[in-house]
């Protein structure tokens, strides 16, 4: 496994860090993962590591306002002031183009966490041609009854406060409130894992656990609308394969059943291969759970199963 870090210029704005490992002989394949709200690229040199040892070159780019790509902390949590959704977007495309440039020919899946998922689901409407499968991680059809509340009050915010203030008011709603089925709670991320060492891990990294933008949360609510629409997802190829992964304790996906009903929302718009995996008591951060070496070994199977190569090879056998 080589790990390297290198930079892309991205819409005329601050340079994206992208973390990327590489496989010691020749990559095979190419995994592109999309983090979650409030974390970086790199929390996932782990799952890079099981991806290396079965041949895939890893790309994982620090989205705007996250990790190394966020200048200051003062820039942490933010993407921009205006168009911040779009600057995600464009940034996911960028890493994507340098990956593809870098290994042409090569099978490319693409992996979404939490926010990241939605990110992708945005990806996949736009730009599946191409893909070999998606991944989407902790995910969901929907954010909720309370997100057009939610997103009002972001809105008002704004306009009051300007668009950087950093609203508790969202972290209230979101993070402390996905703790509260755990209490008595240890930390203010319980939620996230049953790994202690994990949680304690993860509150020890500079780089996470920041309050975001209320501008962030108009970005990120504003993307959650129509994910279910058929409009939108009439868009996507047909033939993409896409596995739909969750805890059974995560409030993020409604405790598994968000992921039920965004597959079932890609079926009606005729995609052929859809795939959800719920693992029972499984918490937000799956890869970073007790059940992550299942999870892990799961997720392989289901890439090699889904390489281009083995299809050919299996159905030349038949």
């Amino acid at each position: 496994m080589s790990e390297k870090a290198f930079q892309l210029q991205v819409a005329g704005r601050a340079p994206l860090y992208v973390h990327c490992w590489l496989p010691r002989t020749p990559a095979k394949w190419v995994v592109l993962i999309v983090h979650g709200l409030g974390e970086h690229g790199g929390r996932y040199a782990r799952f890079a590591a099981a991806l290396n040892a079965s041949g895939a070159a890893v790309y994982a780019p620090d989205l705007p306002g996250h990790g190394m790509t966020a200048g200051t902390p003062a820039d942490r949590g933010h993407f921009a002031d205006h168009n911040g959704w779009s600057y995600v977007m464009e940034s996911v495309a960028a890493t994507r183009t340098r990956a593809e440039r870098a290994h042409p020919q090569l099978p490319l899946f693409i992996f979404g966490h939490s926010m990241g998922s939605f990110v992708v689901q945005h990806h996949l409407v736009a730009h599946s041609e191409g893909l070999s499968g998606a991944m989407l991680c902790a995910t969901n059809g929907t954010m909720g009854a309370l997100r057009p509340i939610a997103e009002m009050l972001v809105h008002a915010q704004v306009r009051l406060l300007g668009p950087r203030h950093r609203t508790e008011l969202m972290r209230t709603l979101t993070f402390r409130r996905y703790n509260f089925r755990f209490a008595p709670t240890r930390t203010d991320f319980d939620w996230l894992s049953r790994d202690l060492a994990e949680v304690d891990k993860r509150i020890a990294d500079p780089l996470v656990g920041f309050t975001a933008t209320s501008q962030l949360w108009i970005d990120l609510l504003g993307a959650g609308r129509d994910l279910l629409s058929r409009r939108r997802l009439d868009r996507i190829r047909k033939e993409l394969p896409v596995i739909l992964i969750a805890g059974s304790d995560d409030d993020v996906t409604g405790d598994g059943r968000g992921p039920e009903l965004l597959a079932e929302a890609y079926r009606r718009a005729g995609l052929l291969d859809i795939t959800v995996k719920i693992y029972p008591h499984g918490r937000h951060e799956l890869l970073n759970d007790t059940c992550r070496d299942h999870v892990t070994i799961d997720l392989l199977d289901w890439l090699r199963a889904h390489l281009p190569a083995k299809k050919r090879i299996a159905k030349k056998i038949a």
